[in-house]
């Protein structure tokens, strides 16, 4: 039987492998990155997604790209909205079958 993870939030990467090795608080790389401290915070506690605004400020700060930050939350969003609506989308049929 194959085990289900539940959707990896960006804000669990930033917090998990940025902000907790490099020892650095969600203040300091908002000062960093020029960005109020809350959205940081936000972001690493999971409660808030990464824009593209955000994206493209922590991969200047990190050295990644802002791709790497956006694909990590278009993953986690189509993950939960996958498990959100899994009902409905069970009963879509594909358009292919209703050609003919």
């Amino acid at each position: 039987m194959t085990k289900i993870l539940p959707a990896l939030h960006p804000g669990e990467v930033l917090r998990e492998e940025f902000l907790i090795p490099l020892e650095m608080s969600a203040g300091a790389l908002a000062r960093v990155c020029g960005v109020p401290r809350t959205r940081i915070e936000r972001l690493a506690s999971e409660d808030t997604g990464v824009t593209a605004d955000t994206a493209l400020r922590l991969s200047k700060a990190f050295g990644t790209t802002a791709e790497f930050w956006l694909n990590l939350q278009t993953s986690y969003d189509v993950q939960t909205a996958r498990h959100e609506i899994a009902k409905e989308l069970a009963e879509i049929e594909p358009v292919a079958a209703h050609a003919a």
